[in-house]
This record gives C-alpha cells, structure tokens and sequence, in this order.
C-alpha cells in the first residue's frame, strides 16, 4: 500500500521526507502567483530549464510556463520513492508542474540525471531534435556538491568556506522542539584546491558546456538568449558567500557569460547574461552559515515587501522574451534584486542584526514565516494540505513520450 501518513522528521534544515500532496499544492500556489502575460506570442518559445525541480530553478520553470507560455524540457536529479522513504521533493513538484503544464495544454518533458554528463545533454538535443526544433531560450540553475568533468573524469567537490582567514559569523539554528537559538560559528579558511574545486562544480564551465553542445548540433534559434541564476547578497554575509568559494565561482559564472555572449552574438545574434536573484530561502542556501539568519532579518524588516522568486523569474522571462529589453549592470548582470540591496534595507537588517540574540530573535526576525518557508520546501506547511490523512507515495515521474 503505496499511501501512508507523512509527518515532518528534520535533523536541522534537512528533512527526510517530503509530502506529495503538500508539493502539488505548493506547486498550483506558485502557478497561480505568476502575473498574468502582457503579449501571448504566436508560437511558443522552445526552452530548457537546467535545474528545474527546485529553487530559483523551478520558479524559472513554473513562471516560464504560466507567464512566457514557454515548451520544452527542463533537466533535473531527483531519487525515486522506495518502500521505506519518500522520493525528493522535487521529483513531486516535477509530477506536479507537469500535470499543470498539459492541463494549460503545453508540452513539456522532464529529464531526470546527471545535468553534469553528456550523455544528458545527448538526451536533450535528441529530445530537441524529434519534438520541439531549435532552442530559444536556456535558463541554467544548477546548485550542487559534485561534479565529474565529462573531459577528464576528475571528480570535483565544491566547498563553503572562506578565503583568506576563518570567518566567524552569527547563525541561526533551531532545537528539536523548534526553539531558535543564535550562536556564533567559525568556519575554517579554504585550503589546498579548495578554490579550484568549487569553481569548477560551481562556476560557468557546465553551462558553457550546455551552449556549445546545443550549438554544435545545430539547435540554438535565431537570437537564441541564455541566462545563468546568481546570487550576490549582502555585506552581512559577504565573507561566507560573495567573498568566499563560492563567490569565486560566481565570479567564474560572471566571466563566462561574458565570453559566452560575445560568441552568441556572432553565431546567432544570441545573448548571455547572468540573473542576481534576490534572497529566498532554499535548500542550497539553508546550509550557508549565517544565511538563515539573515533571510529572517530581512523579512522582519520588509514583511510582505520580500519579492518571491516566482516573481523575480517572470521579471525575467519578460527581458529572455522581449516583452522588456534586457536590463543588465555595467558587468553584464540582469539585477533582480535591488530590492533587497537597497541601502535603506541594508541598514534596517543590518540594524537588526548587530541586535539579534537568542533573547531578541522572536522580535527582529519572522521566525514564524521562515520555518514555514524551510518546511514548503519539502511539502509541509501548505495551507490546504490535511496532513492527517494518507498520501499516495508512488507518484511516477511524468511520461516522456506522450
């Protein structure tokens, strides 16, 4: 019997089940949350989302479909149910979109694998090639702990430190009763290929590999636009993240949309950008030291002022589409997140964080809206959702072939 009663069991941020009903309706929220489009075009664009099941990734996918009216593929690694445990949650948010995705009458398919390998990008310019044509967009929202170079068959492991010298921070955790406590923790400096490593999971080498396989078998359209998801954040947290390791793969990311859209440009009269995201929680970022404090600051100082990722990425889909011209930065960047950035902001979170402590925390931060946020992103705390009833498990990954 494949339905049971799915209760939430954590071990910090990581939960060890996800629930498919609560996933499906997370999935419709986000769906429904896409501003209606301003310009229906004549013939949907073809596009492939890389890293479609969670994140910033799956806000790309969701509001691609509902906003941009895009078909395509999007790719991404999830593990099946088993007898014992849940699949992923992004395997149910897959199933979930893709339900959503015929029932709107667009055709999309969704590749489970290694988004790393080229026997994946092999499966996609076949999956091109038989069903939708050349490509017009690509959107590449890959955040991962390994790599192995197709090239070579090294395996690389990114890592979240510091460069330089060890980083102390502030951060929030909570107990197994869900009381918050902030502490400070020391995070060891990076060392030996530390750097390398993480830049080459991390960095632009994949999505550059993605452009050329794509380009190589023909398969980028006419004025075909590419865009890499980034995060750029604030000071507070710059020594973990802008000016540690995985900083340094940003920096990569930045790089190679830059090489990336001069190519374009001669080859199709094509762009590459990068996206700078604003704050959001997901599960990449929950395990980022001082990350979850700072994301609750920042909605106890905005509230309902926060823009959702699945409205930053259809801000985006109007600039990929032409809707909007693409706006980017003096390096090349589309910047959605200036509300975040914005110095007023800055200084009221900075405000609450040189403040916050286990004894202040219930007043600076939305505890209440973070914890329900790191819960939806394994299908709990979904307003609609009975969680005292059972649910099918063995939700099968969507047909590739119809």
């Amino acid at each position: 019997m494949s339905e049971r009663v799915i209760t939430p069991r954590s071990r910090g941020f990581l939960f060890l089940d996800s629930h498919p009903a609560g996933c499906a309706r997370l999935v419709e929220e986000m769906w429904r949350a896409v501003p209606a489009p301003e310009h229906v075009p004549d013939t949907a664009p073809v596009a492939l989302v890389v890293g479609s099941s969670a994140g910033y990734g799956l806000a790309a996918t969701i509001a691609g479909l509902a906003r941009a009216g895009i078909r395509g593929i999007g790719v991404c690694f999830e593990k099946a149910p088993t007898e014992r445990r849940t699949a992923t949650a992004g395997w149910y948010r897959t199933a979930a979109i893709a339900e959503l995705a015929l029932r709107h009458g667009q055709e999309m398919v969704f590749l489970n694998g290694d988004a790393f390998s080229d026997a994946m990008k092999d499966q996609v310019a076949d999956v091109l090639r038989e069903r939708f044509g050349r490509l017009d967009h690509l959107v590449y929202s890959v955040a991962a702990p390994r790599r192995t170079d197709p090239d070579t068959g090294a395996a690389h492991t990114s890592v979240l430190k510091p460069i330089g010298e060890a980083y102390r921070t502030k951060t929030l955790v909570f107990d197994g009763a869900g009381t918050p406590e902030v502490k400070v923790v020391e995070t060891a400096p990076a060392e030996g290929d530390d750097v390398e490593q993480t830049v080459a999971v991390m960095g632009g080498a994949d999505w550059e590999r993605w452009v050329d396989h794509l380009a190589d078998h023909g398969l980028l359209a006419d004025g075909f636009t590419t865009a890499a998801l980034s995060y750029i954040g604030s000071p507070l947290t710059d020594g973990i993240y802008r000016q540690g390791t995985i900083g340094a793969a940003k920096s990569h990311l930045e790089a190679t949309a830059r090489t990336l859209d001069e190519r374009l440009h001669k080859l199709v009269g094509g762009r590459a950008v990068t996206s700078v995201n604003g704050a959001a929680v997901t599960q990449s970022s929950t395990a980022i030291p001082g990350i979850a404090l700072y994301v609750g600051l920042l909605r106890g100082a905005l509230g309902e002022g926060m823009v959702p990722p699945i409205a930053q990425l259809a801000d985006l889909w109007d600039q990929l589409t032409g809707v909007r011209p693409l706006d980017v930065d003096e390096d090349g960047r589309v910047r959605l997140d200036s509300w975040e950035l914005n110095s007023a902001v800055q200084a009221a979170v900075t405000e609450r964080w040189e403040t916050a402590t286990t004894e202040t925390i219930n007043h600076l931060a939305d505890l209440e809206w973070f914890h329900a946020e790191v819960q939806r992103l394994y299908g709990f705390a979904v307003p609609g959702v009975d969680y005292t009833a059972p649910t099918d498990t063995q939700i099968p990954w969507p047909d590739t072939t119809s």
